[in-house]
């Protein structure tokens, strides 16, 4: 039998495919389909919270495009402006939060 990493990638999932699962309670490994995962994370992790997120920093060009992105965030290293809320651009000097508002990136 293969070790994990000899498997070959899978690169397209769809919801009736079977993950294996092992439950302690049962002493054995169990099959699930996708779709079952997806409604037990939804019902029983749907309001998961931390105390902080990691975001790793980069430039204004390597953002994608807000259009379309809104409510995308991302920590960049070459902010135009500081202000809060304010349209930014890249090739400044300030390392700043920015959002997506789904037209623009915006410092916060």
């Amino acid at each position: 039998m293969p070790t994990i990493n000899q498997l070959p990638t899978v690169t397209q999932v769809s919801g009736g495919d079977q993950l294996p699962l092992f439950l302690p309670s049962q002493g054995d490994a169990r099959r699930c389909s996708v779709t079952t995962l997806i409604e037990y994370v939804q019902v029983n992790l749907g309001a998961v919270t931390c105390s902080s997120v990691t975001t790793t920093p980069v430039t204004y060009a390597q953002l994608p495009s807000a259009v379309g992105n809104a409510g995308a965030r991302a920590f960049i290293t070459d902010g135009s402006s500081t202000t809060f809320a304010a349209t930014v651009a890249g090739g400044g000097a300030n390392k700043v939060p920015v959002y997506s508002d789904g037209t623009n990136w915006k410092v916060g």
